[in-house]
């Protein structure tokens, strides 16, 4: 193959025919390409720092009985939408890290794999982190501690029929050191350990309407699962969660996308302070707010510029309680801002850009693989 050639189909892997945009779709289903997504770390829980992951995606192999299937290799089929009009999602393998001046740092890997036309979810991770955090228990003030150790998660989730329902089971485990900067353990913990094993088993149920998984114009994606440490799992402490979470898109008109969520997590047992429910929004210190329970609400509204290119503005707020504060005493946390995103792979509905937040007394800002709603 000549230079000239070569050229050539890296151009035409890069941008795509139909507009004459720059789209990866192409290079990452077909050419075995890796999309490199670096993020500016400026989460005040642990600090300014640098984050890298690659992301390596692939075609899912479509039954034979599928409409109209063409061959595996075939460029149209990447954006093929099931029988029920929604994007079948892609394959992903993902290995990263981050490094923050707090001498914090995460290492992992994890995988993303759908069998027979989405019927079937896997999705498994493993991660080795050592972060310097705070906690802030009831006086509100600052506690540093340090949190070190190894775990993974593994779930498979089955659809029902044809349905959007989704039923499976998850496993978490997690083996943690942590320790406190002071020697004094701050108030509102009790039983301290060092040294903690935490293994959950679970039941996962998923509702999935959306268009695409990464940027959604349409539909809803909405997620309840109850958890149970025990020691039949490998758990030190027993204790029980549950997190409910749904999130909604609808399309004003051709230009406007309205988002709505709801995101809820309760606790009950002998759940280590670091493990329990807190407030999650963009410009909010990750477990800022932090108690048994937690309610928080987030809407989302996004303008399209262009056909690739969107603005976005978003404000959302919430509540942990249950422990250390009744909900009717409980500090409210907020987070308002703006962002952006390009549709960087039109195949795969994907999208890359920025948020930038103000929360309680701080200010953050985001680089964004889709929708900040996961």
């Amino acid at each position: 193959m000549t230079a000239c050639a070569a050229g050539d189909g890296l151009r035409s892997s890069l941008f795509d025919p139909t507009d004459g945009q720059l789209d990866m779709s192409d290079f990452l289903l077909h050419h075995k390409g890796v999309l490199p997504v670096p993020t500016i770390i400026t989460e005040p829980a642990i600090g300014y720092g640098f984050g890298l992951a690659l992301l390596y995606f692939s075609a899912p192999v479509r039954p034979a009985s599928a409409h109209d299937e063409k061959a595996v290799d075939d460029d149209s089929k990447s954006d093929n939408p099931t029988p029920n009009g929604r994007m079948t999602p892609p394959n992903i393998t993902g290995v990263g890290g981050l490094v923050t001046g707090t001498h914090s740092w995460v290492a992992g890997l994890l995988h993303f794999h759908t069998w027979d036309d989405d019927h079937i979810r896997y999705l498994g991770g493993l991660a080795k982190l050592d972060l310097h955090l705070n906690y802030y228990g009831p006086s509100g003030n600052a506690n540093a501690y340090q949190l070190s150790g190894i775990g993974t998660i593994q779930q498979v989730l089955f659809r029902l029929a044809d349905s959007p329902w989704y039923v499976g089971p998850r496993y978490t485990f997690f083996d943690t050191t942590t320790r406190f900067d002071s020697p004094v353990i701050p108030d509102g913990i009790r039983d301290f350990g060092r040294d903690l094993k935490i293994g959950k088993g679970g039941i996962v149920v998923d509702y999935d309407t959306r268009d695409n998984m990464f940027y959604p114009r349409n539909g809803t994606y909405a997620e309840f699962e109850a958890d149970f440490a025990r020691g039949g799992f490998g758990s030190d402490r027993a204790f029980d969660t549950q997190t409910a979470k749904g999130y909604h898109w609808i399309s004003l008109s051709s230009k406007w996308v309205l988002g709505l969520r709801a995101d809820a997590g309760f606790s009950q047992g002998d759940i280590p302070f670091f493990l329990q429910p807190y407030v999650d929004l963009r410009g909010v210190s990750q477990a800022k707010f932090q108690d048994r329970n937690q309610l928080t609400g987030e809407i989302e509204l996004r303008y399209y510029v262009t056909p690739r290119w969107s603005v976005l503005g978003f404000g959302g707020v919430g509540r942990a309680y249950g422990g250390v504060h009744a909900f009717s005493d409980a500090p409210t946390a907020f987070g308002f801002g703006t962002g952006f995103r390009y549709l960087i792979a039109r195949k795969l509905g994907m999208t890359m850009g920025i948020d930038i937040a103000h929360g309680p007394g701080q200010n953050a800002f985001y680089i964004q693989v889709g929708s900040a709603w996961r």
